[in-house]
């Protein structure tokens, strides 16, 4: 089993490149890995490992400067979710582009899930998703605005096209785990928008702690890393990822004429040109000599092997109880 932790946290680094060789190093000590971005705004990503090891990171971590206390929240999976340890130099650690945006300065109001469920439900309350539309796609909050960015740089151009709709509302916004919330609060309070609100820990908390009987979420939510999708108590979801595009599939997907292992799916078939496929086929084909000499992948090809090993064994449990052979 390992631990996966989500995290992030602004504070000001006055150096981050000095910081990013002591900490891939520590990671590597302790098995962790995953992605880790460093910025002189702060620090985001997501890492996973043993228990012991993802404890001793947090700890590395909440040693760096201002980052006492800062916001991260663990999660559990059968595979490893990563194939190496990353740790980038960003010029924002969630890109928005916008450089007078500043979260340590004020953000929105936090709401935990129970207060959420009666916020959302407020018919002066709009509820917009400040996630990319690929993200949006697979799960959401019900009656969520979607405003169809395909990154996170295009909300403020959305908001600018959209503002007179949202006039004399309340507005709530959400995220994965919190952080493009961080952002897009304090930039519409810059806009002028007196109460914004925004759900504290993000869609990942949420599913953790809200009962699915009293959950106001349809749907699964987009994670980045090797589970892709996570449903209420952050079990993990059926998507797999386009290994062209990247984007979320489910195995319906896989039966539909535009889908091509590693090369295209019906989201991305239109995107490349051939020359762009063949490379992508190159790759496939890598990936599949690799795989057929033992060696293991993550996302699509553990996910495959997790769900054929666990039909085997139902297989040779309901053989065992009607006195047939193991069939292996």
């Amino acid at each position: 089993m390992y631990t996966i932790s989500a995290l992030y946290h602004f504070t000001r680094f006055a150096d981050p490149a000095a910081l990013r060789g002591p900490l891939l190093s520590f990671a590597e000590q302790h098995g962790v890995k995953g992605s880790l971005l460093l910025a002189s705004e702060g620090i985001n990503g997501t890492i996973a490992g043993s228990d012991a090891g993802i404890k001793a990171m947090l700890g590395y971590i909440d040693a760096l400067p201002g980052c006492r206390g800062f916001d991260h929240k663990e999660s559990h999976a059968v595979d490893a979710p990563f194939g190496k340890m990353k740790v980038k130099l960003k010029k924002e650690i969630v890109t928005m582009g916008q450089p007078d945006v500043d979260p340590r300065a004020s953000v929105g109001q936090y709401c935990n899930p129970e207060e959420w469920n009666a916020l959302i439900s407020s018919p002066d309350v709009a509820v917009i998703d400040t996630r990319n539309d690929y993200e949006v796609a697979i799960g959401t909050f019900d009656g969520a605005i979607d405003p169809m960015t395909r990154s996170f740089g295009e909300f403020p151009a959305w908001w600018e096209k959209n503002k007179e709709r949202f006039h004399n509302k309340r507005i709530a916004m959400f995220c994965t785990g919190g952080i493009r919330c961080e952002k897009s609060t304090n930039f519409l309070m810059g806009q002028g928008v007196e109460e914004v609100f925004h759900l504290k820990g993000g869609i990942l908390k949420y599913l953790e702690e809200m009962p699915q009987e009293k959950s106001k979420w349809d749907g699964e939510c987009f994670v980045f890393d090797g589970r892709v999708s996570v449903g209420h108590g952050l079990v993990e979801g059926p998507h797999d990822l386009c290994h062209a595009c990247r984007r979320p599939i489910l195995p319906a997907d896989k039966a539909r004429a535009e889908f091509e292992n590693g090369v295209s799916c019906h989201q991305c078939v239109e995107e490349y040109d051939e020359d762009r496929k063949e490379r992508f086929r190159e790759r496939q084909k890598q990936v599949e000599l690799s795989r057929d000499k033992g060696e293991a992948h993550l996302g699509r090809d553990l996910k495959a092997a997790r769900k054929k090993a666990a039909v085997q064994k139902a297989l040779r449990a309901e053989m065992s109880r009607n006195g047939q052979p193991d069939a292996g």
